[in-house]
């Protein structure tokens, strides 16, 4: 099969978009690994194995409601899942204590349209705990920040801040013979 010229995010990047030659279908199921928030992480096993992280916010501007940002999410899923041929699986950090009220209904609106998306799609989609991925990637399961993005960075990765490197944490679990199935 020729390969299919796809706007894609350099692996590990936090930029804006390269252009790079990625086959349709190879054979693997794409999974995505989502740390959900306005700053949302995200990394992603693409059919042929790649592995392409980055962050995205969904901040609405001003003249906009605060709907604007869930409605964003979701068409941001359907870009990803177009581009990849199709997303097998969906996994999220599930966050259990939330610094705020604020930060905890954001969360929510998240994940209840994450949930809502991958039900009309026939998506698997599983939440992770915090512990789960910290100790995984450090193991602690109480590491902080600093420690994510050091140990996300020992394997090869260039994490742009927290939020990413949450994201290839439990993206690379969910995809290892750990604790993931794909």
């Amino acid at each position: 099969m020729a390969p299919l010229t796809l706007p894609m995010p350099a692996a590990g990047a936090s930029g804006p978009p390269v252009v790079a030659p990625l086959p349709i279908a190879v054979g693997r199921p794409a999974v995505l690994a989502l740390d959900l928030g306005t700053t949302t992480g995200w990394a992603l096993r693409g059919q042929d194995g790649g592995i392409t992280s980055g962050t995205i916010t969904f901040k609405p501007t001003r003249f906009e409601g605060g709907g604007m940002r869930y409605l964003r999410f979701r068409s941001w899923l359907g870009e990803l899942a177009g581009l990849t041929g199709g997303l097998a699986r969906i996994a999220f950090e599930e966050v259990r204590s939330h610094a705020g009220t604020d930060a905890a209904h954001l969360y929510g609106g998240f994940l209840a349209h994450l949930s809502a998306w991958c039900e009309e799609r026939g998506v698997a989609y599983e939440g992770v705990p915090v512990g789960t991925i910290k100790r995984f990637a450090t193991g602690r399961g109480n590491a902080d920040k600093t420690a994510m993005i050091a140990a996300m960075r020992a394997r090869g990765f260039a994490p742009a801040d927290d939020n990413e490197a949450d994201a290839i944490a439990l993206l690379l679990w969910a995809t290892g013979p750990q604790g993931g199935r794909a």
